[in-house]
């Protein structure tokens, strides 16, 4: 029986779950799941959905591909553990989620050392990305060769203005789950709270959390604007999401399957950088238009303070010389 007809593990099973389009009449010869947690409006997942539909007709039919969106196969560390074990077939995931497996998979997030798109993607389509997909591949999984684009993480807030890093001292800040993330902030003085993504328009809601970053894409399809009356343009991390594959389901697939999957779902990747930096150049007005209050921060201060509580070094300690060095081989000296 192909991965795909496994049942999902338990905790996942008791979810509710409906696929962005409902299935073929007929069953297909492979039917695989491919999990994300961005909300359901996500740019990602339309261009998921598109390649799934590339996918089923390339393949004559034989291979269904299922996107579920916005956890509904479970947290993004529950759905990991799934596609470790085989019971998820593909997984959308951030390097922060994926770093307690494969550390090396959130060196994008280090703070603040991506200026700008030019770094980016020099990086994650050159030595940075071909040394974590190495890193991924001795865990037991595939990262494709095209990482998703998330955009820059920015931070917003319901009541305290963020400016300076001293805005920060003691706010309390939402961040996925990710040592990473918890570290950066730490460093800036402000006292993070790990949350699953599903879950951050609630803990903003009822004031759990002061305030959360992330990109202006979710920020917009979260309706975290809602709940929040301030937008800080930190751009503090570049933030991308490794489509992962488990190995054993791509060896299932015969006759060619596994290369029109990857091949369409790096399409659907590159379709999705396009979407993101579309949706960026609208984004602030819209946010505006929302009642948001857009800051514009010295980006620099905060870097500086990274500098000075010993961020850099203690990350470059963690991650070791070689891994480091393969960062700063296309960012520059972060020291």
């Amino acid at each position: 029986m192909p991965i795909g007809r496994r049942s999902l593990l338990k905790g996942a099973a008791a979810l509710p779950l409906v696929a962005l389009r409902t299935r073929p009449a007929y069953a297909a010869e492979f039917s695989y799941k491919i999990g994300t947690d961005l909300p359901t409006s996500h740019p990602a997942n339309k261009r998921l959905q598109e390649a799934a539909d590339r996918i089923l007709k390339q393949s004559g039919g034989r291979l269904e591909l299922q996107v579920f969106p916005n956890n509904q196969l479970g947290s993004s560390t529950d759905m990991l553990s799934q596609v470790r074990s085989g019971a998820l077939e593909l997984l959308v995931t951030s390097g922060g989620i994926l770093s307690p497996l494969v550390p090396t998979a959130s060196l994008n997030a280090v703070g603040f050392a991506f200026r700008d798109y030019a770094a980016v993607w020099q990086a994650m389509d050159g030595p940075l990305g071909l040394y974590v997909r190495g890193e991924i591949a001795k865990r037991g999984l595939i990262g494709l060769d095209r990482v998703w684009d998330n955009g820059y993480r920015n931070l917003t807030s319901a009541s305290r203005p963020v400016h300076t890093p001293d805005d920060l001292k003691g706010f309390k800040v939402r961040v996925p789950v990710a040592p990473l993330y918890t570290g950066l902030f730490q460093a800036l003085g402000a006292s993070p709270t790990a949350i699953n993504l599903s879950e951050v328009y609630s803990a903003l809601q009822t004031g759990i959390v002061d305030g959360q970053e992330n990109p202006l894409s979710v920020i917009q399809s979260g309706k975290f604007f809602e709940v929040q009356h301030y937008v800080s343009m930190t751009s503090h991390i570049w933030d991308g999401a490794w489509l992962l594959a488990n190995q054993q389901m791509h060896a299932a697939l015969p006759d060619g399957l596994g290369a029109i999957l990857f091949d369409e779902l790096n399409r659907s990747a590159l379709d999705e950088r396009a979407d993101i930096v579309q949706l960026n150049a609208s984004a602030v007005a819209d946010l505006k238009a929302k009642g948001m209050i857009v800051i514009d921060v010295d980006q620099g201060a905060f870097r500086d303070v990274l500098k000075r509580a010993g961020f850099y070094a203690e990350w470059h300690k963690r991650f070791g010389d070689q891994a480091w060095g393969v960062l700063e081989s296309t960012v520059g000296p972060l020291v």
